[in-house]
């Protein structure tokens, strides 16, 4: 994993350095109760030179991401960088500051905002914008917008953020928080020898996971707001590095924001914690769009990662690398895949030209050449790669016992395995052993030893997120599974959703077996701010929950509850009927609720 680097240039460090006025002393955030959500001072170790067990180009990249601070980006626009996962932008307007993408928790956002408060005075927030949908430019937002100020401060996000916010961090959320926990190394020591970052930034904080509802909708391009006499013109982006996401223009500060489609890195085209698949060729046109559309009038770019480039000829250089780079990697899937290969040969077939591969924010360090690859691939032909004998193979555990029987057994396996780790072919010693360990999860020299090849595996990786996969599964082969993660499905993120979105939530918790033979039909008349009630029918039918809104009931329901949405969310939390209207069979609710299940955060992934 470690070709050749791109020749050593200090531009990026004097950037990552420039306009730096203070850091946050210590580099740490508590909660209100004393835990720590957030500690940047843990990276000091980063200072040292690269050990044999990291990868250079990766040491290089954690290293200018970890520089934490707040930062002049350009006369009245400011950045605090290395206090969460994301950035947090600050626009200085004519009575206080817009806020632009308050990072994951509410503890970091607000220290965040206190650190620019100290060096630039106690400024309202008097504007807010989420650059896209993801939780780390959403989740602090009650840091800077605490309970009872936001009122008359405008909240702007690209169409369809509440959508795609709540199908992102609660539909699937179960299972993307486990898989985040291995992407982000949650569990592993920060440590020349285990996690070391992220490639986008070191890590995610852990602390309170909060959403102010957008106010404001940006639904095209051109689109021109005003905000505390601050002018923002908007380029929408959908589809791109988020399905709701959008770059901007500050005219007045010539500062050009590019959210997240443009960063010091080659991004993710499916991220390995799990997502919809991005449209790379969109997210080239977009990038393309931009070039275009904003030329001439800014003289810095800056994002939501990573540290801005100042010029508008370095910008446009920068944006036009980063759109051949997506352009590239989807338009040569989609050559070689007409040409008949599956994703995971054109993984090992497809590389960069050589004027692309040595510019450091394309290298891979948060998506990879080799996944995002496949990740086009699944795009347009799915998991199915027309081989018949991969149509129906049979499941990890079974299919690993026949392996192993071929192989001899778990001790012939484990023995041929070890040759493999031996002379250097680690990818393949990695799937003997896995293999073993799912025909015999009681195995322990094939655990340990799988662990061992998954340690050489991680630390060679220029990509921090393969490392941090491998070294977390090593981890959890020697001690077991355990994690720690933010709650993304948090009470305000629910309140924030829509009826629809809370119902579609409960109806992926269905049991589906255990209902097939139950019928039930309950409505909601769930009753708005403004006194207006909408009905909506929820039908338990074959084992699926279904829902609908209706204006009159051509059959009766056999329970209506009336309720506000705040009174929903007490009822989905089982907190009981109390203040509820209800006509009909109470019953209903117990039988319907009895099918729901809970997710267990902590379910084994390297292990069966």
């Amino acid at each position: 994993m470690s070709d050749a680097l791109p020749p050593s240039d200090d531009a990026d460090h004097a950037d990552a350095d420039r306009g730096f006025i203070a850091a946050l002393t210590p580099g740490v955030v508590k909660a209100s109760d004393g835990r720590v959500v957030w500690d940047n001072d843990v990276y000091g170790f980063l200072e040292a030179d690269c050990p044999g067990t990291a990868h250079p180009s990766l040491w290089r990249q954690s290293g200018l991401c970890a520089r934490q601070g707040l930062y002049e980006v350009t006369e009245g626009v400011y950045q605090v960088r290395g206090l969460d996962l994301s950035n947090m932008t600050i626009v200085e307007g004519e009575r206080g500051v817009i806020v632009v993408d308050p990072l994951i928790s509410a503890e970091t956002a607000a220290a965040a905002l206190a650190l620019y408060r100290e060096h630039r005075g106690d400024r309202p927030v008097t504007g807010l914008i989420y650059t896209h949908s993801h939780g780390d430019h959403f989740g602090g937002a009650r840091g800077v917008l605490p309970h009872g100020t936001e009122e008359g401060v405008p909240v702007i996000a690209p169409a369809g953020f509440l959508e795609h916010a709540a199908s992102e961090n609660v539909y699937a959320g179960g299972a993307m928080g486990r898989r985040a926990s291995y992407m982000y190394g949650v569990m592993l020591p920060k440590s020349a020898e285990g996690q070391i970052g992220v490639g986008l930034g070191q890590g995610t904080s852990v602390g309170a996971f909060t959403l102010v509802p957008p106010t404001v909708d940006i639904t095209r391009t051109g689109q021109e707001e005003t905000v505390d006499g601050v002018r923002v013109l908007f380029q929408l982006t959908p589809g791109t590095e988020a399905p709701a996401e959008m770059n901007f223009l500050f005219p007045d500060h010539r500062a050009l924001c590019l959210a997240e489609n443009a960063t010091h890195t080659m991004h993710n085209v499916l991220t390995l914690r799990g997502a919809l698949v991005r449209d790379a060729r969109i997210w080239a046109r977009y990038l393309d769009e931009a070039i275009e559309y904003f030329h001439g009038r800014y003289d810095v770019a800056f994002a939501s990662h990573h540290w801005p480039t100042w010029g508008h000829d370095n910008a446009v250089r920068f944006l036009t690398e980063q759109r051949d780079l997506y352009a590239y990697l989807h338009d040569q899937t989609l050559r070689m895949l007409n040409d008949g290969l599956t994703g995971a040969e054109i993984a090992e077939t497809i590389e960069f030209p050589p004027a692309l591969a040595k510019s450091w924010h394309g290298r891979g360090y948060y998506g990879s050449l080799s996944h995002n690859s496949k990740a086009v691939y699944q795009r347009y032909l799915g998991w199915f790669d027309g081989n018949p004998a991969h149509l129906w193979e049979h499941p990890p555990v079974e299919l690993a016992r026949r392996y192993v029987d071929v192989a001899g057994g778990p001790a012939q396996a484990v023995a041929k395995a070890r040759t493999y780790a031996d002379a250097g072919d680690l990818r393949f010693a990695a799937t003997l052993l896995n293999h073993v360990v799912f025909a015999d999860p009681g195995h322990a020299e094939a655990k340990a030893l799988l662990a061992d090849v998954y340690t050489r595996l991680g630390q060679g990786s220029e990509n921090a997120t393969w490392r941090n996969f491998y070294l977390t599964g090593a981890k959890e082969l020697r001690e077991g599974a355990r994690t720690e993660i933010v709650d993304l499905a948090s009470p305000e993120v629910l309140m924030a959703l829509t009826v629809p979105m809370l119902l579609d939530s409960l109806a992926i918790r269905v049991d589906g077996p255990r209902a097939w033979d139950d019928d039930l039909t309950i409505d909601l008349i769930v009753t708005g701010p403004d006194a207006e009630q909408v009905r909506h029918r929820l039908t338990l039918h074959h084992g699926a929950l279904t829902h609908r809104e209706i204006a009159r009931p051509r059959t009766p329901a056999g329970l209506v509850l009336t309720l506000t949405k705040p009174q929903l969310l007490g009822v989905i939390a089982g907190r009981g009927l109390d203040g509820v209207e209800t006509t009909g069979d109470q019953g209903l609710l117990a039988r319907l609720f009895s099918y729901l299940t809970r997710t267990d955060p902590n379910f084994p992934i390297v292990t069966p």
